[in-house]
C-alpha cells in the first residue's frame, strides 16, 4: 500500500512529495505530478472535453404553495383512480373474454397501485436545514477528545477496469477540494485491479493506493479492505469517473454537525449528456420561416423541446431531485454511492451489530436444544467464535447495490436511529452510459440488486424502519415488478386489433366519463409533483426497459446470483438491435394490427371508439419503445 496524501502531519507543513495550493484557511495537498512521467496523458483526447465547461441547473426551489396543489392533486387522483378501478372490476368486464378482460384489469390495479406508493413516497418537500462547517474533529462527535484535532476526510475511489488516466482526472478534482478550516484529507485509489500502472498513476498524484488479494465481495469488498487500512472520521464515496467539485466539503460537511447523521448523498450529476436541437432549428430546418414560428408556439406552450436530447434516458434529475429529494423529511432517502460523504463510526458500528446479529443466528439453532444453561453458554461462546472466523465482517453490505442495502441497515438501526441527509446542490459530475450495452449493464444491476435484497432481506419485514420508511423502500422495489402490468399493456391492443375481442363492455360515454377524468387529474399531479425536473424520458424509459426488467426478475426468481459488472466509462462501438428485438417485434406487429383492424373499420365491421383509443394506446407505447431502438441503432466510436 503506498501512503496516502495526508495534509496536516504537523498542520503547518505540506506533503514532502508535492507542491500544495494556496487556499485560505485551508491545508489541502495538490501533488501535481509531471504530466511526462506515464507518457500517456498529454495524448489523451476525450471525447466528453468539448462538455467540459457546462454547469449543473441548480435545484428546484422549493415551493410551500406547489407541494399544497400538488398534494390536493394526488388526493383527487388517488380520489378518482379508486372510483375508476372499482367501476372497471364491477361495472365494465367482458366477461365472455375474461382470460383477456381480467388479466388487463389486474395490470390496470397494480400500476394503480405504483401510482399510489409514488404519489405517496413524495408526498412532501423539506430540505434539511444547513448548520456551519465543523472546524474540528469534536464538532461532529458527542464524544469529547481532550487534543482535538483536525478532521480526516478519506476519500476513495473505488476502481478495477477503469482507464488510469480517467481515474487520474477524478483524482486531481480531488485534490483541489477546498475547506475554510484546517483539514487532513487522505485520497485512496482502489484498485480492484491490481494494475501497476494505476500504482504508477497513484505514486505520481501523490495519493495512496491500496490493493488486495482476492475480489470478494465486488465493490463493497474493495471499500472494506479500504475502510480497514485508513483512519477517517469521514469517508468521500467516488466511482472512478467520479470528478468533485472544489466546494464538495464546504457543501456536505455542515450536516454532520448533527451526530446522528450517518450519510449526506448529493445528487449524481452526467456532464455529456446529449443535448440535442431545439425543436424550433428542427422544424425551420423542414418548414422554414412557418417552422420556426410554429416550434415557437408550440415551446410557448410546454416549454424548451430539445429534440434528440439524451437518447438513452440519463439525466437523473427526476430521481435525485425529486424522489430523493422529497423522501428527506421522513428520513428515507437512501444512499446511491458515489457523491455520497459517510461518518466512520456509523458505517462500523453498523456492520459490528449486524455481524453480531449474523454470528448468534448462526449459533442459535444447535444452542436453544440444549437445556443445561451453564453448558448452553459455554457452547454458544465457543461456537460463536468458530462462526466468527467463518463469517465476513463487511461494513458495507457484500452486495451488488451494497448502497441501497446499507442504508436499509443504517436506517433500520434502533438503538442509534441514523439519519440520512440528501443535499440537493449538485458537487460532483460523472460520465453517462453512452451507448445501450452499457445502460442495459447499469440498469440491471440496479433492477436485480433491489429485487435480490426483497427476496433475501425484505426491508418491509426489517424491525426498525419507520412506517414512512418502509413505504419509501417499498416504493422502489415495486416499481421493478412493473413487468407484471407493462407487458399486459404492451400486449392488449394487439389482442383487440387481431381478434376484434375487448377487454371492455364498451368504449362508451359511461368508460369516458370514468377514465378520463382520472387520467387528467393524474397527470397534473405528476406534473406539479415533478415540477421543474423533464420527467419525459423517464416515463419512457420505465416502460421501454421491460425485457431486461424480465429478465431480473427471472433470474432473482430462479435463485441465481445477481453478478456485478462494471459498467464501462468509455463509448463501446457498434449497435445493439439485439438488445431490443422484442421492441422492435412489439411495434411492428402492433403497427400491422392497427392496419388491420383500421381495414376492419373501414368495411363496416369493427367499433370506432374501440379502435380509437387501442391506437391512441398503441402510439404511446411506440414512442416509448423507439426511443430505446433508436438508442440501440446508435452506432459509436469507442
Amino acid at each position: 500500500m503506498t501512503e496516502p496524501a495526508r495534509t496536516s502531519e504537523p498542520l503547518e507543513q505540506t506533503n514532502d512529495r508535492s507542491s500544495a495550493k494556496s487556499v485560505p484557511g485551508s491545508i489541502l495537498t495538490t501533488g501535481l505530478a509531471d504530466n511526462t512521467q506515464l507518457g500517456r496523458e498529454a495524448d489523451v483526447t476525450w471525447y466528453f472535453e468539448e462538455f467540459e465547461q457546462r454547469v449543473p441547473a441548480p435545484p428546484v426551489p422549493a415551493s410551500a404553495a406547489r407541494d399544497f396543489v400538488y398534494q390536493a392533486l394526488a388526493v383527487a387522483a388517488l380520489a378518482l383512480g379508486s372510483h375508476y378501478m372499482w367501476w372497471r372490476w364491477t361495472a365494465s368486464l367482458n366477461l365472455s373474454v375474461w382470460w383477456f378482460s381480467v388479466p388487463l384489469v389486474a395490470a390496470e390495479t397494480l400500476a394503480f397501485g405504483g401510482s399510489v406508493l409514488f404519489f405517496l413516497s413524495i408526498w412532501r418537500g423539506g430540505d434539511t436545514p444547513r448548520s456551519p462547517l465543523p472546524a474540528t474533529r469534536n464538532d461532529i462527535a458527542d464524544d469529547v477528545l481532550e487534543g482535538d484535532r483536525p478532521l480526516i476526510v478519506d476519500v476513495f475511489f473505488p476502481t478495477f477496469n477503469e482507464d488510469v488516466e480517467l481515474v487520474r482526472r477524478s483524482i486531481r478534482d480531488a485534490k483541489a477540494m477546498r475547506y475554510p478550516y484546517p483539514i487532513d484529507v487522505r485520497i485512496h485509489v482502489l484498485d480492484d485491479g491490481k494494475r501497476e500502472q494505476m500504482r504508477a498513476v497513484a505514486e505520481a498524484e501523490g495519493v495512496g493506493y491500496i490493493t488486495r488479494a482476492t475480489n470478494i465481495g465486488y465493490k463493497a469488498g474493495n471499500m472494506r479492505n479500504g475502510m480497514e487500512q485508513t483512519q477517517g472520521d469521514l469517508l468521500v464515496i467516488c466511482d472512478a469517473d467520479t470528478r468533485p467539485f472544489p466546494n464538495l466539503l464546504e457543501e456536505t460537511l455542515g450536516y454532520f454537525r448533527d451526530s446522528r447523521v450517518a450519510w449526506v448523498q448529493t445528487p449524481q450529476w452526467f456532464f455529456d449528456t446529449v443535448s440535442g436541437r431545439p425543436l424550433t432549428e428542427v422544424l425551420g430546418g423542414w418548414l422554414g420561416g412557418a417552422g420556426r414560428g410554429l416550434g415557437r408556439l408550440i415551446e410557448g406552450v410546454f416549454g424548451v423541446i430539445s429534440c434528440g436530447a439524451d437518447p438513452f434516458g440519463n439525466d437523473p434529475r427526476l430521481f435525485y431531485d425529486v424522489i430523493q429529494r422529497r423522501r428527506n423529511w421522513c428520513n428515507a432517502a437512501f444512499c446511491c454511492g458515489a457523491g455520497s460523504v459517510h461518518r466512520r463510526e456509523a458505517v462500523m458500528e453498523s456492520a459490528l451489530k449486524a455481524y453480531a446479529e449474523q454470528v448468534s443466528s448462526a449459533v442459535a439453532p444447535f444452542t436453544t436444544q440444549v437445556h443445561d444453561p451453564v453448558m448452553r453458554e459455554e457452547l454458544f461462546t465457543a461456537m460463536s467464535a468458530e462462526a466468527a472466523r467463518e463469517i465476513e465482517f463487511t461494513p458495507y453490505k457484500f452486495h451488488v447495490s451494497e448502497d441501497i442495502y446499507t442504508s436499509i441497515v443504517l436506517h433500520s438501526d434502533e438503538h442509534r436511529k441514523w439519519r440520512s441527509v440528501y443535499h440537493p446542490v449538485v458537487v460532483t459530475k460523472m460520465l453517462s452510459p453512452q451507448d445501450l450495452l452499457t445502460w442495459s449493464i447499469q440498469r440491471f444491476k440496479y433492477a436485480g440488486g433491489t429485487l435480490d435484497i426483497f427476496r433475501n432481506d425484505n426491508p418491509l419485514r426489517r424491525p426498525g424502519l419507520s412506517a414512512w420508511q418502509k413505504l419509501c423502500y417499498g416504493s422502489t422495489i415495486y416499481s421493478y415488478f412493473a413487468p407484471l402490468w407493462t407487458v399486459m399493456f404492451l400486449l392488449a391492443p394487439m389482442i383487440y386489433f387481431f381478434s376484434g375481442w375487448s377487454p371492455v363492455t364498451a368504449y362508451d360515454s359511461d368508460f369516458y366519463a370514468h377514465f378520463v377524468p382520472f387520467i387528467i387529474v393524474n397527470r397534473l399531479a405528476f406534473m406539479v409533483g415533478t415540477w421543474g425536473v423533464d420527467s419525459r424520458r423517464g416515463e419512457q424509459y420505465y416502460l421501454a426497459f421491460f425485457w431486461l426488467n424480465i429478465k431480473a426478475l427471472r433470474d432473482v426468481a430462479l435463485g441465481r446470483p445477481v453478478k456485478f459488472h462494471v459498467t464501462p466509462k468509455t463509448r463501446q462501438s457498434g449497435n445493439y438491435y439485439v438488445l431490443v428485438w422484442p421492441h422492435i417485434a412489439i411495434v411492428v406487429l402492433s403497427a400491422l394490427g392497427a392496419a388491420w383492424m383500421g381495414y376492419q373499420v373501414y368495411l363496416g365491421e369493427g367499433n370506432v371508439s374501440a379502435y380509437i383509443v387501442n391506437v391512441f394506446w398503441v402510439l404511446n407505447n411506440a414512442l416509448s419503445l423507439w426511443v430505446m431502438v433508436s438508442a440501440a441503432s446508435a452506432t459509436v466510436k469507442a
